[in-house]
């Protein structure tokens, strides 16, 4: 069908990723820095409770992708829980941000660990039906990845609000600001939930593809790992993602520490995000002229290279230098932000012409899947190496070890996960003119199961 989106479906669709951004990057950045600094778990008992809400994911995401893969209602498979999981998933991240009038550091990992499990559900009954529709609303090779540059902008946008917006509210992370970062949690759980209420109202899923029958979760799953493009691209988005969250997690405590500069932490913070708005269309370009994955390893090598200056800085650095690499930093997260995204979708064409089934749902839950794993590598990581290296909550200064801990989490780690990204990308093996020949046979085999369905009738 090659459909062309129009721009306003775009706007609305990639709205969207605005909430989904915004939540997660807020839970990067300050959820370790609130159990620890707010509530007063050490970062080691902190990591614990993250690590055990993270979990439940495991089993949550598939299964919540299946269920929409089988779900058959006059509004398709996807928007009722788009519709239905927008009010939980707000209620659930402002649980996130409360802090118990009880004291013991059991209980309290027991309540933070319950409500990260309440909240991821809540977020992958949304987002995961969110992120399937991407395939279902066009097979355009180019047109695709288009898409995903407008749910980037938004993915962008929603990561500057969280690095900026919320410590306003909050003032800053003390246990006498409690009560502000409660309101932090309502205000933007609120703030997430509202695109996607306009996206069920405004998105249409096509139904040219003709029906199918109703997916076992275990074959969905292992044709998804027989699938080598998804497993590749899955894997280079888990690298991908994973030195995000590192990077997202360590920031603040970098910025405060090693540069002490924590004034200038929104500053620093815009500089990365607002260049990758602006280097969005650019990588957009790349593609059309490369392909993907050649796009993504140039774009990646930008942002590793960034990781890897960023140990040899400290309280004495040029601000105009650390500028420069904020600026080459935001080059990159641009590419990573779009075309580990828009290599996904490909794959479930690839998929159909060797099967003859589309199992959308569980492919894009594994994807979300990958997300919070690499969630529950980094930010425990983090938290244990803060811990390992005797990071003190609250202290004005920190011991050379734990300096050393910081620097070490802000730049070699990150860059080990880009680099294994780029080399898993460079063997993706759906270049344009492979992906268009798929799409092309996919349409002659639908037309000639449809003719067969005619004749029999």
């Amino acid at each position: 069908m090659h459909k062309k989106i129009p721009l306003w479906t775009k706007i609305v669709y990639g709205s969207g990723d605005f909430g989904y951004s915004m939540t997660n990057s807020i839970i990067a950045a300050y959820f370790l820095l609130f159990l620890t600094d707010v509530v007063g778990l050490s970062p080691a008992v902190a990591g614990i409770a993250i690590l055990v809400g993270r979990t439940w994911d495991y089993i949550n995401d598939p299964l919540i992708g299946n269920i929409s893969d089988r779900t058959h209602t006059k509004w398709g498979r996807r928007r009722p829980f788009i519709l239905f999981g927008a009010i939980p998933f707000a209620v659930t991240f402002a649980m996130l941000w409360h802090k118990p009038a009880f004291s013991d550091p059991t209980a309290l990992a027991i309540y933070f660990s319950l409500a990260y499990i309440f909240y991821d559900a809540a977020q992958t009954f949304v987002f995961m039906p969110f992120f399937a529709l991407t395939p279902d609303l066009t097979d355009d090779y180019d047109e695709r990845t288009s898409l995903t540059s407008y749910r980037m902008v938004f993915n962008i946008i929603g990561g500057l609000v969280a690095f900026t917006l919320p410590l306003m509210v909050i003032g800053g992370f003390s246990p006498d600001n409690a009560s502000s970062v409660q309101k932090m949690g309502i205000i933007f759980g609120i703030l997430s939930a509202i695109p996607l209420f306009f996206i069920f109202l405004k998105t249409r899923e096509s139904h040219s593809q003709g029906e199918y029958k109703k997916p076992n979760i275990f074959n969905s799953i292992k044709l998804a790992l027989k699938n080598r493009p998804f497993v590749l691209g899955a894997v280079v988005y888990l690298a991908t993602w994973t030195s995000m969250n590192v990077v997202q997690t360590v920031l603040l405590y970098y910025v405060k520490y090693i540069l002490q500069r924590e004034a200038m932490s929104d500053i620093l913070m815009g500089s990365i995000f607002i260049t990758a708005i602006i280097a969005l269309p650019l990588w957009n370009w790349v593609s059309k002229k490369l392909d993907k994955r050649k796009a993504y390893a140039l774009g990646i090598s930008f942002w590793a290279l960034a990781q890897l200056l960023l140990i040899t800085l400290s309280a004495s650095s040029s601000t105009t230098f650390v500028l420069v690499l904020c600026v080459v930093a935001g080059v990159g997260v641009s590419a990573a932000h779009v075309l580990p995204w828009a290599m996904i979708p490909d794959a479930i064409e690839y998929g159909e012409l060797d099967t003859g089934e589309r199992h959308e749902g569980v492919f894009y839950s594994l994807v979300t899947l990958m997300a919070k794993v690499a969630s529950s590598i980094a930010i425990p990581l983090t938290a244990f190496v803060l811990e390992f290296t005797g990071y003190i909550p609250n202290s004005l200064s920190q011991p050379e070890s734990a300096m050393i801990g910081i620097r070490f989490l802000m730049g070699p780690i990150p860059a080990l996960f880009l680099i294994i990204g780029i080399v898993f990308a460079l063997r993706y093996p759906l270049e344009r003119k492979e992906f268009n020949a798929i799409v092309d046979k996919l349409e002659l085999q639908r037309a000639a199961k449809k003719q067969g369905s005619t004749s029999e009738d």
